[in-house]
């Protein structure tokens, strides 16, 4: 269980840095929300409007699931900042650091439950 979800976790982080390398070679991503801001036609496109939501609503569901495995507003704050910011690449460090405190007989329910530490 805890390779199979650090592979996937791993490969995702690896191919949502990947992509952003790719994205920013070809355009950055200031000049990219400028041309979205300047452009009504594209920041008006509905299909974008309502991914942007799905996305967003995603990363705060994960993010109730951190705030849930942390025990300090501190870290559940920065978390969210993470997450918000940088999206499913804070998501895949975060999965992979909860991998790396679990033993290597580790259950799901280890994984995604609170634990008295």
């Amino acid at each position: 269980m805890k390779l199979r979800i650090g592979l996937f976790a791993a490969l995702a982080f690896a191919a949502l840095i990947g992509a952003s390398i790719w994205a920013t070679g070809h355009q950055g991503i200031f000049t990219a929300i400028k041309d979205v801001v300047a452009n009504p036609a594209a920041g008006n496109n509905p299909w974008f409007v309502a991914t942007l939501f799905d996305t967003y609503f995603a990363f705060l569901w994960f993010w109730l699931w951190i705030a849930y495995k942390e025990t300090s507003w501190l870290s559940r704050g920065l978390w969210l900042i993470a997450v918000l910011v940088t999206g499913n690449m804070a998501m895949a460090v975060y999965a992979l650091i909860q991998l790396y405190k679990l033993p290597a007989d580790a259950t799901i329910e280890d994984f995604l439950l609170r634990r008295p530490r």
